[in-house]
């Protein structure tokens, strides 16, 4: 059973630089790749202006603001990954970030991008170039504020020291918890916002194994190991559970994953991903969800249960990517010839 009725989402600080959005975000992504084949262009655009209209004004990857949207929203995009060809190569070099991000101010048709993203850290740039390069498109008024996607605390200190990060996205719901030891404290110390990306297991904590069945096309859930044979069993015994206490609750197994996030702090930001106004209508409902100390704890039980890798490496997290110091960055002059 959902909570249904019209909810109001309400805004919050992103981080401690001066960055307001809505208390939820709406993840784009889906409605053009990863999730199997693009979705009707006609039906998402109607489905991003009913979202702004229910106060769902955190853009994550949007594709076009016209018609008097811009100034309703907060954009967020990225850089650092490129995908050709059926793979993905992580790029972090000064250049390319320069030449990213005036793409993506044309692709968006817009002046300026609120909050940009480095997708992947590139273990081959120091990040501080990286983030010096940021920087400087900062001063110039092409964006507003910084983030990191799959950080390390490390990365994020040496990040930070650079210039105030405003925004760490990563992965975290009830079944990714590696941010939790390390990650998370070190963004509430330095006062950095928390963007949950997947805050519903990639679907799998709104439909448990069901959402296998809908997997078509190219959809990257096919190869990840949570979705597989044992691990898929499992995980969904786990998530019968979730449904179950969601089922006493009142709510759906949706909405109650996203309260759990939303008990974790007005810190943290969920962006969960949906390409259906039904589907966003019921993440809403998630903010009158009331959960007590025991229903988190029980919660957190269920959820350090979770069998399988969260990624199958197609895309490193941060688990993988520490940069070399700065001292060993060398800028190549080309020879005049």
């Amino acid at each position: 059973m959902a909570i249904e009725g019209k909810i109001r989402v309400p805004k919050m600080k992103l981080g401690s630089e001066g960055l307001q959005v809505s208390a939820m975000g709406l993840g784009c992504a889906g409605m053009s790749a990863f999730y199997g084949p693009p979705k009707c262009e006609p039906e998402m655009i109607d489905l991003i202006h009913y979202a702004i209209n229910s106060g769902v004004t955190f853009l994550d990857t949007a594709d076009a603001l016209k018609e008097g949207m811009r100034e309703k929203v907060e954009l967020a995009t990225k850089c650092g990954l490129i995908y050709e060809n059926g793979q993905f190569t992580i790029v972090g070099d000064p250049a390319y970030i320069r030449a990213a991000c005036e793409a993506s101010l044309k692709r968006l048709d817009v002046d300026c991008i609120d909050l940009y993203y480095l997708h992947r850290i590139d273990i081959r740039v120091p990040i501080e170039v990286a983030v010096g390069e940021l920087k400087k498109v900062v001063e110039e008024g092409k964006i507003k504020y910084i983030g990191l996607s799959e950080a390390s605390a490390s990365t994020i200190r040496r990040a930070h020291a650079v210039h105030p990060i405003t925004a760490v996205q990563l992965e975290w719901s009830l079944w990714a918890r590696d941010v939790e030891d390390e990650i998370i404290p070190t963004c509430r110390e330095l006062g950095i916002g928390i963007v949950a990306y997947s805050p519903l297991g990639k679907g799998f904590l709104s439909s448990g194994a069901k959402v296998v069945e809908n997997i078509t096309g190219d959809d990257f859930r096919k190869i990840l190991p949570r979705f597989q044979g044992e691990n898929l069993e499992h995980n969904n015994i786990l998530f019968e559970r979730v449904n179950d206490m969601a089922t006493r609750k009142g709510c759906t197994s949706s909405q109650l994953a996203l309260a759990w996030l939303y008990h974790q702090g007005n810190d943290v930001c969920p962006i969960p991903g949906t390409t259906k106004i039904e589907n966003l209508n019921q993440n809403i409902g998630a903010f009158v969800v009331k959960l007590t100390a025991e229903d988190m704890a029980e919660l957190d039980s269920i959820g350090s249960l979770v069998k399988g890798d969260r990624d199958a490496s197609l895309i490193d997290t941060w688990l993988h990517e520490e940069t070399p110091p700065l001292s060993s960055w060398k800028v190549i002059i080309p020879c005049a010839t």
